[in-house]
């Protein structure tokens, strides 16, 4: 990363004072890799680490990576806040990229490997298997993988195949002659994705019990059965990974979901942008299928093993071995919900606050379902981004809608690699009588909102739960979320209005107490953020905390930058993506930069503000970006009552602040530092999980 020289402090829009995003991303996997090696995790949750970061460098190339080759394509200048062209950031990323796949293998075959062989968990190589096993092998390979596998001859009237995207394949050196007498030397192997791509061994034949096989050892083991009468004198294993982001014209279409529907194939076979060989394959080889798909050489990269590590994300959930494993836990239920039977009566009360995963996602799939079940409950709105095939609150939405109620939901289709599902989703509920919209075209819906109305008496009551994630439940688990019930008479009104945006036209006028983007977010945001640095400068009480997923913007970053200039402590928790540099003398002295990786991953977007003494807190959907800010639907929700304000500072803030075992603090030249220390250990999720979870 760049050292920041001096920087003149009036110049805040000066392209050294800004990180590029995409190395910032690149450092967020450096991070996760890092978990793979912290011997203070257990040994199979070090192996998914390790998978998870393989998986997002995967979506990485497909969307950032593939729309930075598309701009190189057509001659774009366009140039972000760093001043960086596509063609410099892919330079970077290139070089960057590579060390970090090398540094992961190392990680797989220097550590994990081994010590997992230690522990009887072992994943066999050919040249390992005893006689037994190879002859288990061979019959497995009989029976599954060759009735189903198609090999293709490269020939004139054979082209080389279109791999789908990410998918495992062979190139193949022949020698002999086939039965009409042809060879062109080569071939190309499928495997298709219907077959598992980690085989456990037959008790019969295992030494230990938990030894397994890859699929691609298998098939390079027996690939010249495949082409009778001839030999195979070689067989590498690929990968491609393509263009996967659609392209809707928003202007034209008129029914989104088909346009969605139409566009959806054409992500398998979009445009190459990195080719995986292993490291093995000679160089004419992996160069000639470079060429096949038109990929430069710093676009390939040599892996040593499995060409997709996400091959072995299926072996923690294979073997059972909970010592090496995060201790389960369970989820508790705040006592006010427990002495209820009624979530409206447990509302009513008091605005209640759901820490996830540390606390149950139970209350809301009970809400929905009392709702649906309710005689006096009239409407359900929600709004759906993420949800998971056989969701719990789908169900109770369909439940509601076939009981009579109106259900109306607001359904993202266009929520990145879920938009198959949604698209699912979205039949389902309309064939059961729910009215389903899409949202805004041109805005994502990312909101994450839902409002139950419920005759009370002579009047009618809006119950509200407002969320920072996705009504998905088994995210629940993994991620860091919050999600709070209402029944504030003004909250409830701001909801009903923004439901009335997404699904009506004409303004919906001013909210009273959620800010909305792509209206009033970013600017109140950049008011608060001013308010802090003017609070500053007359002496009083100022300091801003704020946690999120990614910071981007460069107005907020400015505004930042220039709070700091005035004094105001500004404490940032950024999971992943930082584009601002803390610590840059005359700029950024005030500003401490953060990042938490640990079990869970952290989602959660907190912003609070010291306000001259009355702190304001908000939860939101929305993290510190661009899109977030002017490209989506996305709420911003106050915390009202002291006492939850107080309970959010000290969990989202205090905890994370203290936290010496999973924190990584961010440098002025982009680099990352574990934070480490001899005293106590004080992991902030696992303080939470203490004080929050059974």
């Amino acid at each position: 990363m760049d050292v920041v020289t001096a920087v003149d402090p009036t110049d805040l829009a000066n392209p050294d004072l800004y990180i590029n995003r995409e190395l910032s991303q690149l450092e967020f996997m450096r991070r996760v890799v890092a978990q793979a090696e912290d011997e203070s995790v257990p040994l199979l949750e070090r192996l998914r680490f390790l998978c998870i970061a393989s998986s997002v460098l995967d979506e990485f190339f497909e969307i950032r990576v593939a729309g930075l080759k598309q701009q190189e394509a057509y001659g774009s200048m366009q140039r972000g806040p760093d001043n960086m062209s596509p063609v410099d950031q892919l330079r970077q990323i290139g070089l960057t990229a590579q060390e970090l796949v090398e540094h992961q293998y190392h990680v797989l075959n220097k550590t994990l490997l081994p010590k997992l062989d230690k522990q009887g968990i072992r994943i066999l190589r050919a040249e390992d298997w005893n006689s037994k096993q190879q002859s288990w092998l061979r019959r497995f390979f009989s029976r599954e993988l060759a009735p189903i596998i198609s090999p293709v001859g490269l020939d004139p009237s054979h082209p080389f195949p279109e791999p789908l995207n990410k998918s495992l394949a062979f190139i193949v050196t022949l020698e002999g002659k086939d039965a009409f007498g042809r060879n062109s030397g080569k071939a190309v192997v499928q495997a298709p994705r219907s077959l598992p791509r980690i085989v456990r061994l037959d008790e019969s034949t295992s030494t230990s019990g938990n030894e397994f096989v890859l699929l691609s050892s298998i098939v390079e083991a027996h690939i010249s059965e495949l082409f009778p009468g001839m030999r195979a004198t070689g067989c590498y294993q690929f990968r491609l990974t393509r263009n996967s982001d659609l392209f809707v014209d928003e202007e034209e279409i008129d029914d989104l979901l088909r346009a969605l529907e139409g566009e959806l194939s054409s992500r398998r076979y979009g445009d190459a942008v990195r080719l995986e060989v292993a490291s093995d394959c000679p160089e004419e080889l992996s160069a000639f299928l470079a060429s096949q798909f038109g990929l430069e050489r710093d676009l390939v990269y040599r892996c040593d093993g499995p060409v997709n590590l996400m091959r072995l994300a299926a072996l923690p959930d294979l073997v059972e071995r909970p010592d090496l494993k995060y201790p389960g836990f369970t989820p508790s239920i705040p006592d006010r919900v427990r002495n209820h039977e009624a979530m409206f009566d447990a509302i009513r009360a008091g605005d209640i606050l759901l820490h996830h995963p540390f606390e149950s996602f139970a209350p809301f799939v009970d809400f929905l379902r009392q709702a649906a079940r309710d005689p006096n409950v009239l409407s359900i709105r929600q709004t759906l981004y993420r949800t998971g095939t056989g969701s719990a609150v789908v169900e109770a939405l369909v439940d509601a809608a076939t009981r009579g109620k109106e259900v109306l939901v607001v359904i993202e289709l266009r929520a990145r690699f879920d938009e198959e599902a949604n698209i699912e989703l979205a039949n389902k509920l309309q064939s059961v009588g729910a009215q389903v919209v899409y949202g805004v075209v041109g805005h994502k819906t990312h909101a994450k909102m839902c409002m139950v109305i419920r005759r009370e008496g002579k009047s009618l009551a809006r119950y509200v739960h407002l969320g920072t994630g996705n009504y998905h439940i088994r995210t629940t688990r993994l991620y860091t979320d919050y999600g709070l019930f209402s029944c504030d008479p003004e909250l409830g009104e701001d909801v009903q209005k923004v439901f009335q945006q997404l699904t009506a036209m004409g303004k919906a006028g001013k909210l009273k107490k959620i800010l909305q983007a792509p209206f009033t977010l970013h600017s109140t945001m950049v008011d608060f953020v001013h308010a802090e640095a003017e609070n500053a400068r007359k002496k009083k009480t100022a300091a801003i905390y704020a946690k999120m997923n990614s910071l981007v913007e460069p107005q907020i970053i400015q505004a930042l930058y220039a709070a700091s200039q005035a004094g105001v402590k500004v404490e940032l928790i950024v999971r992943g993506i930082c584009a601002l540099r803390p610590g840059v003398k005359g700029i950024s002295d005030n500003i401490r930069v953060r990042s938490i990786i640990g079990r869970f991953l952290e989602h959660t977007r907190v912003f609070c503000f010291e306000n001259g003494g009355d702190r304001q807190v908000f939860l939101s959907s929305a993290d510190w970006m661009g899109r977030n800010f002017f490209n989506r639907v996305e709420t911003c929700f106050p915390v009202q009552s002291k006492k939850l304000k107080e309970r959010v500072f000290h969990e989202a803030f205090e905890t994370y602040l203290a936290d010496n075992a999973q924190a990584w603090e961010l440098h002025a030249d982009g680099s990352y530092t574990h934070v480490r220390s001899k005293r106590e250990r004080k992991a902030a999720q696992e303080m939470l999980l203490l004080t929050l979870a059974e």
